[in-house]
C-alpha cells in the first residue's frame, strides 16, 4: 500500500493547472486612435480573400435555411474556425466563431468608421474561454465585405475583410450552378498576349506561397530524436529538447512541443502551420527543418497576452545529436508512467494476495 500511495502522489504531481485571469477592457481614446492604429497595423499579416471571377450571390438566390459555410479572412489573427449561415428571404446573417477571446466587438465597416460610430452599432461577441461567436449581417456571398474587429487588450479597431464562400452550400440551396472559377481564370489568361506565362502566374498566385523544402536526411524513414535550441522573443518561452524528428521520403520534419498552450500557429517561410494540440495542452507543431546546424528563422503567434502577437524566433537543430526517439522527454515520461502503472497493479495484486492468505 505504501508503494501505491507513493506512485499515486508521483502521478498527481504531473498535473498542472493554469490560473484564470481577469481583464478590464476600456474603449480607446479617440484623440490618439489614428496614431495607435498606424503603429499597430505594422504587426498585422494580411492575405487576399476570394478568387478571380467570383460573382456575388445574394439572399434571393439561396433557399431559406441554415447552412455550414467556410469564411475566409484577410488576417491570420482573425481566423474563422466555424461558421453557420442563416437565410430568410433576402436577408442573411452568419454566426462566425474565432478560436480566441482576443476581440470584444466587430463592426460592419472599416476601423475608422467603427471608431466614430455609436457603440450601439458595435456587435458584441459571445462564447467560452477559448472562442468567441459574433452574429453578423451578410451582404452577399462570394464577395469581400468590411468587418472591423476591436482588440480587447490593445483597445484598437483593426481593419478586416471577410468572404463567405458559397461553394460549401448544397446544390439544391442555390438557384443556379456555380462557375468553375479555375476554368474562368484559365480562359481569361489564355487570351492575353503572353497567355501561358500569365496563366502560370495566376495559378501560382491562386496556389499561394510555395511551402518551404525540408532538408534531406540520409536516414531511413522513421522517428528519431534531435537536440534543438530556441532563441529570440522574451526568453520566457521554450521548446522541449530533444524533440521528435520525423524522416519522410528522406526529408526532415520536427514535431515541436512548446512550454505554453497559447501558441496558435507558426510561420516557416510564407507557410502557416496550425497548432496540432486540441485538448488544451501545450501547443504542438510539425514543421519542416529547412536548415541543420544553423539558425532557422520562424515566427510563432501567441495569444498569451490576450491579443494575437507574432514573435520572431530562430531554431537550431544539431545533426550530431540525432538519436533514438526514446531520448525524447515525452517518450521517457511514457515509460515512467507505464512502469508506475505496472508497479501499482503488481502492488495491488500482492496486497490482495497477502490479505487473502492472512484470512
Amino acid at each position: 500500500m505504501r508503494v501505491c500511495r507513493v506512485m499515486a502522489l508521483l502521478l498527481a504531481a504531473l498535473l498542472l493547472t493554469t490560473p484564470a485571469r481577469a481583464v478590464v477592457v476600456l474603449r480607446a481614446p479617440k484623440t490618439d486612435w489614428a496614431e495607435k492604429q498606424a503603429k499597430a497595423e505594422k504587426d498585422i499579416r494580411e492575405r487576399k480573400v476570394g478568387c478571380y471571377g467570383m460573382v456575388p450571390i445574394y439572399g434571393r438566390d439561396i433557399a431559406d435555411g441554415t447552412y455550414p459555410v467556410k469564411v475566409e479572412s484577410t488576417s491570420v489573427f482573425f481566423k474563422i474556425v466555424e461558421a453557420e449561415l442563416s437565410v430568410h428571404g433576402d436577408e442573411m446573417t452568419a454566426d462566425i466563431t474565432i478560436g480566441s477571446r482576443s476581440y470584444l466587438y466587430v463592426y460592419m465597416g472599416t476601423a475608422a468608421q467603427a471608431e466614430n460610430a455609436s457603440e450601439g452599432d458595435w456587435i458584441p461577441g459571445d462564447g467560452g474561454e477559448r472562442f468567441t461567436v459574433f452574429t453578423i449581417p451578410v451582404p452577399a456571398l462570394n464577395a469581400p465585405f468590411e468587418c472591423a474587429a476591436y482588440s480587447k487588450n490593445r483597445q484598437l479597431w483593426y481593419d478586416r475583410q471577410l468572404l463567405i464562400d458559397a461553394s460549401a452550400l448544397p446544390e439544391d440551396a442555390l438557384a443556379f450552378a456555380l462557375p468553375d472559377y479555375a476554368l474562368v481564370e484559365k480562359a481569361v489568361t489564355d487570351f492575353e498576349p503572353d497567355g501561358e506565362a500569365a496563366s502560370e502566374a495566376v495559378e501560382a498566385e491562386a496556389a499561394g506561397p510555395t511551402a518551404p523544402e525540408p532538408v534531406a536526411l540520409p536516414r531511413p524513414d522513421g522517428e528519431y530524436s534531435i537536440e534543438v535550441n530556441l532563441a529570440g522573443g522574451s526568453g520566457r518561452a521554450n521548446v522541449s529538447s530533444p524533440t521528435l524528428l520525423n524522416v519522410r521520403e528522406g526529408k526532415a520534419w520536427a514535431r515541436l512541443l512548446w512550454s505554453s498552450p497559447y501558441y496558435d500557429h507558426m510561420v516557416v517561410g510564407d507557410t502557416i502551420y496550425e497548432n496540432l494540440t486540441t485538448d488544451g495542452g501545450n501547443s504542438t507543431f510539425e514543421i519542416p527543418i529547412t536548415a541543420m546546424d544553423a539558425p532557422m528563422a520562424v515566427i510563432a503567434d501567441t495569444t498569451a497576452m490576450g491579443d494575437p502577437l507574432e514573435i520572431e524566433y530562430t531554431l537550431t537543430f544539431y545533426s550530431e545529436s540525432l538519436g533514438d526517439k526514446s531520448q525524447i522527454p515525452q517518450e521517457a515520461a511514457k515509460k515512467v508512467f507505464y512502469i508506475s502503472l505496472a508497479i501499482i497493479v503488481v502492488g495491488a495484486g500482492l496486497n490482495h494476495f497477502v490479505k487473502k492468505k492472512r484470512k
